[in-house]
């Protein structure tokens, strides 16, 4: 337990050399005794700068933050919004901590994390009640109906060559030249299934006339997608089985 004179010396040593370090291993060579720790030091240094005193003050209540000092954080963050805690105090002077409380309990910001989304439409959420609705009257008629349903998604691919080897990974046991061949000759790949429901990805790609004619050819009245005859809510989440299923 470091007593005050201590505590009052790591303080001073702090302000002479702006290191913690540098004062821990004065603190060493002093008093012959391993150094309190980076915490401490830094916390010694904060009841310093806010109370004066590096004495613990029972049931003291720590003084209040000014109001000139909570209009100089004010002022540093409305032209620069982006601005650390950190970057505040080392500008205005101040303990981080001091700055951090009078954002929270006085000047009350809101924090916002930058997230990049789709811009929604007034028509959109409509359509996607519509959609609900219409796949749970459905699964009513149909218990199996979600299992009719055929999911595509996509994958992206770089002219330079360049493959994503951790998401193309590949384990098994057979050759996989020889499963392909095997794959496409099963029975199985052979059988017509008439109530197959293909879902189709509406990347603008995806949407030209040649694939909607390929689609109304191959799954007449049973594809969903953008201008399809199950018309699939545009800008909706993803939340398809592919992503899901786990």
């Amino acid at each position: 337990m470091e007593t005050v004179l201590e505590k009052a010396m790591c303080v001073l040593w702090f302000f002479e050399t702006k290191s913690v370090i540098t004062t821990q291993r004065r603190f060493r060579t002093t008093y012959k005794k391993d150094p309190p720790s980076d915490n401490s030091i830094r916390h010694w240094l904060t009841q310093f700068q806010e109370t004066g005193s590096v004495l613990h003050l029972n049931g003291a209540v720590r003084p209040s933050t000014s109001q000139e000092n909570v209009d100089r954080i004010q002022e540093t963050f409305t032209p620069s919004p982006r601005k650390s805690t950190r970057q505040a105090a080392v500008q205005l002077h101040m303990p981080h901590m001091t700055i951090w409380n009078v954002l929270h309990n006085r000047l009350h910001p809101n924090a916002y994390k930058v997230q990049i989304v789709q811009v929604l439409h007034p028509n959109d959420k409509p359509r996607r009640f519509e959609f609900a609705e219409q796949i749970l009257t459905r699964i009513e008629a149909d218990e199996n109906y979600l299992r009719k349903w055929f999911f595509s998604d996509e994958s992206t691919f770089h002219v330079s060559g360049k493959v994503n080897k951790h998401n193309c990974r590949i384990w098994g046991s057979e050759n996989p030249h020889d499963y392909r061949e095997l794959e496409r000759d099963s029975p199985k790949m052979q059988q017509h299934q008439p109530d197959v429901i293909f879902q189709q990805d509406g990347a603008p790609p995806h949407w030209g006339m040649i694939v909607r004619d390929f689609l109304d050819e191959n799954f007449p009245d049973r594809w969903c997608g953008r201008g399809g005859p199950i018309p699939w809510p545009p800008r909706s989440t993803d939340i398809t089985p592919l992503d899901f299923f786990l």
